[in-house]
């Protein structure tokens, strides 16, 4: 019990912050003439969340190409440690080439994990959104508002839908009154596949841009690649769960952080061709 208190305590300021964007976006959009009670009014506010949340992380994306360069650099020092544990594969070997290599990183200022800070540093906002949307329908039952939303402003919410699929529906939980139960499905496994695609595509392209074909041969990258192919299947099966309104921003963040990667790697490639 103590547990699910201190959560719901940690997570209580993210659950304003995000409601309170969101609302900010969505009154600005109302002012402009948008219908208020419109589900594609609210569906831009949830992207209006995406783009402050990512506009924020812009530093630590920067942060993020430098580890990325460092990681490029130390490709050398890798090969000549592939090469010294060649052959080698009883369990003191593997685990002293495992040891030296995180100490190369450790001396170089980086780490594989670096590609994954942005999508940590998010998870937060991303729990908060979940826990909001996830009690739009029942805080309008109850008469109730969720951090910054009003009473009014959620039961809109609730109320609103783009292609017949309720933005508070999920595969999962189901689809409130009025909502269309094959809209659901498909707008969700649309975005399940879009954003679980987007996410594989940039985990591909920062490894290839990374690591070189002997650094991934390496116990510890192969560790990497299976997390690759892992994760996409982790939040692809979890996407059942998550409402609409959700799944919009995991979608648009995934699409921003492929684009966000793709012109990164088109930028280095005109940058090596001149």
């Amino acid at each position: 019990m103590g547990i699910s208190v201190d959560f719901e305590t940690i997570m209580l300021p993210f659950q304003w912050l995000v409601s309170i964007i969101m609302v900010g976006f969505h009154e600005g959009l109302s002012a402009s003439g948008l219908p208020a009670a419109d589900g594609w009014t609210w569906t831009l506010s949830i992207v209006g969340l995406v783009l402050v949340i990512r506009a924020a992380l812009i530093p630590v994306f920067l942060k993020q190409l430098d580890a990325q360069r460092r990681m490029r650099l130390l490709q050398p020092d890798l090969k000549k440690l592939q090469e010294k544990y060649r052959g080698k594969t009883d369990q003191l070997s593997r685990q002293a080439m495992a040891q030296e290599q995180m100490a190369m990183y450790k001396k170089h200022g980086t780490n594989p994990f670096s590609a994954c800070l942005p999508m940590l540093i998010q998870v937060p906002f991303f729990l908060a959104l979940f826990q909001v949307l996830s009690g739009i329908s029942t805080a309008a039952r109850q008469d109730e508002g969720i951090g910054a939303m009003s009473h009014e402003q959620v039961v809109q919410f609730d109320q609103s839908s783009i292609f017949a699929a309720p933005l508070s529906a999920s595969v999962l939980h189901g689809t409130p009154p009025g909502g269309n139960v094959v809209a659901v499905w498909i707008l969700s496994i649309v975005m399940i596949l879009a954003m679980t695609a987007a996410q594989f595509i940039t985990q591909k392209l920062i490894m290839a841009r990374t690591m070189s074909d002997e650094a991934m041969a390496t116990p510890f990258m192969r560790q990497q690649k299976a997390i690759l192919y892992v994760l996409p299947v982790i939040f692809g099966a979890g996407g059942i769960v998550f409402p609409i309104g959700v799944l919009i921003y995991w979608t648009t963040t995934n699409l921003w952080t492929l684009a966000q990667q793709y012109f990164v790697e088109r930028a280095v490639g005109h940058g090596r061709s001149s």
